[in-house]
């Protein structure tokens, strides 16, 4: 899966694969986590969100299951 650098104090890349809906963080600390069942309009609400780290808080964590990579 193909991650994009994106500006934030804490996350390093975001990544999204359409066919499994399934969007990846990696954060600066070195970790990876999945997120499986994200819609692509999740996806694209956080990447233009001003702040990724409180979008993905606030919507991503309370609603879909995560896997450590």
């Amino acid at each position: 899966m193909q991650h994009t650098s994106v500006s934030s104090s804490n996350i390093s890349s975001i990544g999204y694969d359409l066919d499994s809906r399934t969007l990846e963080v990696t954060f600066h600390n070195g970790g990876t986590y999945a997120y499986s069942g994200v819609p692509q309009s999740e996806y694209d609400a956080l990447m233009s969100a001003s702040s990724h780290g409180k979008y993905l808080n606030s919507n991503i964590k309370p609603r879909y299951a995560a896997t450590k990579q």
